[in-house]
């Protein structure tokens, strides 16, 4: 009944695959959203503020760990968002036509990042695609 009163209103055309039921079954309220977005925020420039810490304290493994840490803070930081908007409408607007391009930058930077640290061993690069990846975020 649901789904005919569905395809009648022109919600929904289609059978919801089951991740999108999987989503739609576990909502939460505004005040555990909003919980879970301070958290993970919190927790994001936590790391991040961290990892510029260990980059100046730790000598030798500095770089490895700010590397993981500051990815880790933007990865939390972008994950505090899924808590507002819903994990499916988060994706869905990452993957629009005009932010595209940001997002690939984005997630690319993201590897490119732990690659120059645990690989490549090259500072510059892992210090530039930092920067790529504060931009990219703000973008």
């Amino acid at each position: 009944m649901d789904k005919l009163k569905r395809v009648l209103s022109g919600r929904d055309t289609e059978e919801p695959s089951g991740l999108t039921e999987v989503f739609e079954a576990t909502t939460l309220s505004w005040n555990t959203r909003v919980k879970g977005f301070v958290a993970c925020f919190a927790i994001g420039c936590l790391f991040s503020v961290l990892g510029s810490c260990l980059l100046w304290i730790v000598p030798k493994k500095g770089l490895v760990l700010f590397a993981v840490f500051y990815t880790l803070g933007n990865i939390a930081s972008i994950g505090s968002t899924l808590f507002l908007m819903g994990p499916v409408k988060q994706l869905k607007r990452m993957f629009e036509p005009t932010r595209l391009i940001a997002t690939i930058v984005m997630l690319l930077c993201l590897i490119l990042t732990l690659c120059s640290a645990f690989w490549w061993h090259k500072k510059g690069l892992v210090l530039l695609f930092c920067i790529l990846q504060f931009f990219a975020l703000a973008w």
